[in-house]
């Protein structure tokens, strides 16, 4: 009963991450939600700023403290390790619903595209989220949102590490998920002076987040994630690898990229 209860606290908190992803498309892109990076509460731009970045640095602390080895070791002392993704999933999605319900909008225009441009725009707006989606099917979706750890369990089988591997656009950058929302978050027609303060604090926290999660990767695969890194960029298509200044000291652990 214990396997089944954990499983279905799995399925919870996948259901929930789905509405909260689905909520945060149409957030970002203003498309018909009563709170979004443009619509909600009004008040003077010094507390929406503030607000804002402490939403976002919420956001990004919970983030960077869960996803590291250290934490994960910690935490499942007392919390069944198959739940352990699962509650990072479920964290995740009700700091980013926190993030929906209190975010203030500053409604200055930065910019506003229109007719061929404004068309671009929102088709680099869908290619994001379009890259993001594929991207963790590329990896394995289940494991990175903590159901193959539950299913796993559930069937009384031992939990194999995922090989480590760099299929169709984890060979033309090493962190297309984060590109992805990269996209999704700066190309929008009207970019007010609060879409730009989300897009700027949650870009700043991409490349924070990315930086620490490389140095985890380096320690768990080692020598192959060094070489990944350093024939193959970060983000930008053509651009050089990294320069290998990480040091390589193994661990076990079962990191992949995106986790």
């Amino acid at each position: 009963m214990r396997r089944v209860l954990l499983f279905l606290y799995s399925l919870a908190a996948y259901a929930l991450f789905l509405g909260v992803f689905l909520y945060l498309i149409a957030f970002v892109g203003n498309l018909g939600v009563p709170r979004s990076v443009d619509a909600g509460p009004a008040t003077d731009t010094a507390t929406a700023v503030a607000l804002d970045l402490l939403l976002v640095a919420l956001f990004g602390l919970q983030h960077s403290v869960m996803a590291r080895p250290a934490f994960k070791r910690w935490i499942t002392r007392s919390l069944p390790a198959p739940v352990e993704r699962s509650t990072f999933v479920l964290l995740a999605s009700l700091v980013l619903a926190l993030l929906f319900w209190q975010w203030r909008p500053l409604p200055a225009t930065v910019w506003h595209a229109e007719g061929g441009v404004a068309v671009l725009l929102w088709i680099v707006f869908g290619l994001g989220w379009g890259t993001v989606l594929l991207s963790t099917f590329l990896i394995n979706h289940f494991d990175l949102f903590g159901l193959r750890q539950t299913w796993v369990h559930l069937r009384q089988r031992a939990l194999e590490p995922l090989a480590f591997r760099t299929t169709l656009l984890y060979r033309v950058v090493r962190h297309p998920i984060m590109l992805g929302f990269l996209l999704a978050f700066w190309a929008i027609p009207l970019m007010t002076a609060g879409h730009l303060l989300f897009a700027a604090a949650m870009t700043v926290y991409i490349l924070v987040g990315v930086h620490h999660e490389e140095r985890d990767l380096v320690r768990s695969l080692g020598r192959d994630y060094v070489d990944y890194r350093r024939r193959t960029p970060a983000f930008v298509p053509g651009l050089p690898g990294a320069r290998s200044d990480l040091p390589v000291t193994p661990e076990p652990t079962e990191l992949q990229p995106g986790r």
